[in-house]
């Protein structure tokens, strides 16, 4: 009896350590969004405050240039955009309230830049990687439009997302980074400014 009761446990011990990599193949996988909303260190600075996010990363999407520079980028003939791909946890924040922060930091009725930066490489834009990010972003919108009633149109795109490239070291975390400059940049170019025009007082994150 007892050598059948010490079998049992081993075989129920065997079966739990068994079941343990199943159970971590269960455990909560990250998600990828990117959003293109004018200058991306601004727009990584606002993300970045946003609970849930893992990473952020600054970079270009959009264009017909494989793998372009910021300097290429910038003179507007890639016809890339300057995004933020943004890595996050569903299971902390949803992608409807990473659309909610994107439209709290961005001007929806700029279509040629945004903010002090000019031409459609500043462009905003909304990239879905699924059908369903497609299908939310669109939504949002149209939320948008109806709840705020605005008197001017919402010019900003929902795309499939396309190949991203990664903006240089320099860009990444450049709010941390160099923060006088940072900071320099953000208040002379008026964007929260212009963001309380539009929305009002910005919600506390």
């Amino acid at each position: 009896m007892n050598r059948l009761l010490s079998a049992g446990l081993i075989v129920c011990a065997a079966g739990l350590w068994l079941l343990g990599p199943s159970h971590a193949a269960d455990q909560p996988k990250t998600a990828v969004a990117t959003f293109a909303a004018g200058c991306f260190w601004c727009t990584e600075s606002d993300f970045d405050k946003v609970d849930g996010v893992v990473s952020t990363v600054s970079g270009f999407m959009g264009g017909h240039v494989k793998a372009p520079t910021y300097r290429q980028v910038v003179r507007g003939r890639t016809g890339h955009t300057e995004v933020l791909q943004v890595t996050y946890d569903p299971n902390k924040v949803s992608y409807e309230k990473l659309l909610r922060v994107y439209w709290r930091n961005v001007d929806p009725f700029d279509k040629d830049g945004q903010f002090c930066d000019r031409g459609s490489q500043y462009r905003p834009e909304i990239f879905a990687h699924t059908p369903e990010q497609e299908t939310l972003a669109k939504a949002s919108k149209a939320a948008i439009i109806s709840k705020y009633k605005f008197s001017q149109k919402i010019v900003v795109p929902v795309t499939k997302a396309s190949a991203f490239t990664a903006a240089a070291e320099y860009h990444q975390n450049f709010y941390k980074k160099n923060p006088f400059h940072y900071w320099r940049y953000r208040i002379g170019c008026r964007r929260d400014a212009r963001l309380k025009q539009i929305w009002g007082e910005k919600p506390k994150s």
